[in-house]
């Protein structure tokens, strides 16, 4: 049986890197006898009528026998599941990876190592915030602390603050905005590893390390290569991804100060070109794999 899928991203994005990832996954489902459709998000339209969900577009297709969304537009990934179409990942994952309170919150519900976290508490923009509480923030976490913006991508919502002075700064910098404070893991500057999750199984890794920056980001520089994770660290990032509902994602893994991984993030769309060109792995392979032999094992148990 032939499924046919359909690959999303967002096109009014810059730079060639979103339009790559859905290239390679439609390469990887050819090799893997699936044919594929290439959509903006801003292709699909969201309808919703009195009784009737449905798409608007100019010509609409025949609707996939699954999706891949590699993209944050939460509305049409939760409309495709409306339509009763399988979505990797699901809304309320994209959703979830998104929003890093959100995600620390279910890391710690599930009892997964993270690092001590504050959220900042929701106010309105005024000249009243809550530097009332900066106090205890700073005499919980210590200096340095981080400060990391809910959302945000390739590290830049990221802030590394030294004194009282910068935490007020950035408070007041930030206020209206979801944000939250954290504690800095020194064991860890500059240094990182990011494990591309695939269901049940970690299928590539790589250490990252930058010479000059708290953060190890390969877009603001950072080196990389090939890392041979251990079980433990395995284990965490399977542990996480599940925890937030994804079918893949790349984790990131802080090195604690007794050598033992910490949870720092979970991208729910990681790109995977680098980790290709770091490791020779290409986890679209695997990603369309999963999702292939998902739905033709509920297909099956569907028959029986």
């Amino acid at each position: 049986m032939n499924l046919h899928g359909w690959i999303i991203y967002n096109g009014s994005l810059k730079g060639r890197k979103f339009r790559d990832f859905a290239e390679w996954i439609q390469e990887a489902a050819q090799k893997q006898g699936s044919s594929t459709n290439i959509y903006k998000n801003n292709e699909l339209l969201v309808l919703l009528q009195t009784n009737q969900i449905q798409l608007l577009t100019e010509d609409m297709p025949a609707l996939p026998d699954y999706v891949v969304f590699a993209d944050k537009d939460i509305y049409l990934a939760k409309q495709l599941e409306l339509l009763g179409i399988p979505v990797f990942n699901r809304a309320d994952t994209i959703e979830l990876s998104d929003d890093k309170i959100a995600t620390y919150q279910k890391l710690s519900q599930h009892n997964i190592p993270i690092p001590t976290t504050i959220v900042a508490p929701k106010v309105f923009i005024s000249e009243n915030t809550h530097l009332e509480n900066l106090d205890n923030i700073s005499k919980k976490l210590g200096f340095p602390l981080i400060i990391k913006e809910a959302f945000g991508s390739f590290g830049e919502q990221v802030y590394l603050i030294h004194d009282q002075i910068m935490l007020r700064q950035k408070a007041m910098e930030l206020q209206g905005k979801p944000y939250l404070y954290q504690q800095f893991i020194s064991s860890s500057y500059g240094k990182d590893l990011r494990l591309q999750v695939v269901g049940n199984n970690v299928v590539a890794a790589m250490k990252r390390q930058a010479t000059d920056d708290f953060r190890a980001n390969v877009s603001a520089g950072a080196t990389m290569q090939a890392y041979v994770p251990s079980k433990q660290e395995e284990s965490l990032a399977i542990s996480a991804a599940k925890a937030i509902g994804a079918d893949f994602a790349g984790v990131d893994l802080l090195f604690g100060e007794n050598g033992q991984a910490i949870v720092c993030e979970i991208n729910s769309n990681a790109h995977i070109r680098n980790m290709y060109d770091c490791t020779g792995v290409n986890a679209a392979d695997h990603i369309i794999a999963y999702i292939l032999n998902t739905l033709y094992a509920k297909k099956k148990g569907t028959r029986t």
